[in-house]
């Protein structure tokens, strides 16, 4: 049994704690988090029957768990907070600007693939979303979509494959006509239909691996929203600078609202659209 008494946290553990999680993630917490570090992860330390943090840490570096246990710790500090047709400015920008111009540049080119990248994809409701627009959009039935949507936490991709909902995930004044049309109501949850999943593949991906990231295509679009918001500086340059090599010529990048360049990359244009404004890769002359 543990007392009421609270698990405390030194300056030493709780540094090699978010050293660990950066290296591990690139999710940073500075000096003032030291609180919400260990309001996040006393549960874990109580679930081990650790007494301490130091225990705990050692746990994560040594034993022969750690790998499993790391992957948890990940999923309870990251947000993994999203919906359906989130940002709809943006998304009506991509559907009714980007993608007739990207349907142009595939037909000059005599290209028959479509390839986006949803980047943090979470529970899967972004990744569905751009699926359920491909459908709506109707011009692109003569060419193959690939949406590839990864995420750094198991348990959300294990709940996106599964692709059920509930009533929360559709928030939009847009998402009625949607949960009609692509979705089968299951008592008090939604699941998606499989016209909307045949075009989407998730798989797990450490944005700051960059031996992984050779693995990865080149994509037409990536969709990176309000997930650079947690890295710290040199985070964001090397997950920027590692997207800016994935996207084919003139692709385009896709970020949060709150969430912009500056500071970081020179290396894309910001195309102001009628409906959003959108980063795009800058083409180098010569």
């Amino acid at each position: 049994m543990f007392n009421d008494e609270p698990i405390e946290l030194s300056d030493e553990i709780f540094k090699l704690l978010k050293d660990l999680i950066y290296k591990s993630s690139g999710v940073w917490f500075d000096e003032n988090s030291k609180d919400i570090l260990r309001m996040r992860l006393t549960n874990s330390v109580q679930r081990h029957q650790f007494r301490s943090f130091k225990d705990y840490y050692y746990f994560l570096r040594y034993d022969r768990e750690k790998d499993a246990e790391l992957a948890s710790l990940l999923d309870i500090v990251t947000n993994h907070e999203t919906y359906f047709f989130r940002e709809m400015a943006q998304l009506k920008a991509f559907s009714e600007e980007i993608l007739p111009e990207i349907r142009e540049i595939k037909k000059r080119d005599g290209s028959k693939e479509i390839k986006i990248w949803s980047a943090g994809c979470s529970t899967g409701e972004e990744a569905y979303t751009i699926a359920m627009l491909f459908l709506e959009s109707k011009m692109f039935n003569d060419l193959n979509i690939e949406i590839f949507a990864t995420d750094i936490s198991h348990r959300v991709l294990h709940s996106a494959r599964r692709g059920v909902y509930q009533k929360h995930a559709f928030r939009t004044t847009d998402s009625a006509e949607m949960i009609k049309k692509y979705f089968i109501q299951e008592e008090n949850s939604y699941k998606i239909s499989d016209k909307v999943k045949e075009n989407v593949n998730f798989g797990y991906f450490n944005l700051l691996d960059s031996d992984k990231s050779a693995f990865i295509n080149r994509m037409d679009v990536i969709f990176c929203r309000n997930v650079i918001i947690y890295f710290d500086m040199p985070a964001k340059k090397k997950v920027i600078d590692m997207f800016y090599e994935k996207l084919n010529n003139s692709g385009f990048l896709l970020l949060g609202h709150s969430e912009s360049l500056i500071n970081i990359s020179t290396a894309f244009t910001l195309r102001h659209f009628k409906n959003d404004m959108v980063y795009q890769k800058a083409v180098k002359s010569g």
